[in-house]
């Protein structure tokens, strides 16, 4: 849809908006869109974000509820104001005012996700230090008066299967970039929970002046390394768009060897590249390539790191 977009002349932030959005139509792998990831309240709410980077102007929504087209509402932040990112509930009156309609995200998918996730005793969830014990109850929780710093479980509780982005970089025919992504987070999230994906330099970065990048996986944490913008200013010093992924990955894999993540990287001629940490269950990364010199969207895949 992106590359359509582009090849009968529209624009590179139109590509991202009108690719992203398909996959918010789709529901790309529950992960991207209504019905999908609810928090632990039962309600699926969405984070996104678009970039210019000619201007270097970013539009971003999170923990939008009860409209569907993130990436579009994201689009109408940079285009309606002079902000970058509106959130929760003043997102979606934003949104109304731009024309989008209000809309329940929720569906039978959905509510048996929660249903199953109440039966399972609220298993997987992300408290720590509370009472009741969240590792195997269900809340209200309250804070224990002791804090304890035992290990905490590192290995990442979003996995291919159960969380992903749509992150996409668009380079036009004369070097401008563009990126964006969407998503509707990690499942059973605690209500009012904000990853990297709609944060400029963690879940995408656009420069034209030398690439773009956009990363997918453990929000929480990849978030605290903003790998998007660091993989783009590797690609300005001229590193290949491969090497810059793999530095980015690396990185990571210092402060947290278990973590679930992916990260894509192109430059402004058009070479690109792609990393993720190799963890099991998850050791290569598949993801979409569309250029003149393929002719037509192609799968490429490399071997985690």
């Amino acid at each position: 849809t992106a590359w359509r977009v582009l090849d009968s002349g529209g624009s590179e932030l139109d590509a991202v908006e009108r690719g992203c959005g398909q996959c918010e139509i789709d529901q790309c792998d529950g992960s991207v869109g209504y019905g999908g990831s609810p928090d632990e309240s039962g309600e699926t709410t969405l984070d996104a974000m678009i970039m210019d980077g000619n201007t270097m102007e970013v539009g971003a929504v999170a923990d939008l509820r009860r409209v569907k087209n993130a990436i579009g509402v994201a689009r109408k932040v940079i285009e309606y104001t002079k902000h970058t990112l509106l959130v929760g509930e003043s997102a979606s009156l934003f949104a109304v005012r731009m024309g989008f309609p209000y809309e329940d995200l929720t569906t039978q998918k959905s509510l048996s996700l929660y249903s199953e996730w109440l039966n399972q005793s609220c298993q997987p969830n992300y408290w720590k230090n509370v009472v009741p014990d969240s590792s195997t109850s269900c809340g209200p929780y309250k804070r224990r008066e002791e804090v304890t710093h035992k290990e905490e479980q590192t290995r990442s509780q979003r996995n291919v299967h159960n969380h992903d982005t749509i992150g996409m970089v668009v380079i036009g025919v004369s070097g401008t970039v563009a990126s964006g992504t969407s998503t509707n987070g990690a499942i059973h999230k605690i209500p009012g929970r904000v990853g990297d994906s709609p944060i400029a330099g963690a879940g995408s970065y656009a420069d034209s002046t030398a690439g773009g990048a956009a990363a997918t996986g453990d929000g929480d944490i990849m978030m605290r390394f903003l790998p998007s913008y660091q993989a783009v200013e590797y690609m300005r010093m001229g590193t290949d768009p491969t090497v810059a992924c793999q530095k980015v990955i690396s990185r990571i894999q210092k402060y947290a060897p278990k973590f679930f993540g992916a990260i894509i990287c192109a430059n402004t001629t058009g070479s690109y590249g792609a990393a993720c940490n190799k963890i099991p269950g998850f050791t290569q990364f598949h993801f979409m390539v569309s250029s003149p010199l393929l002719g037509r969207p192609t799968e490429q895949v490399v071997d985690c790191i």
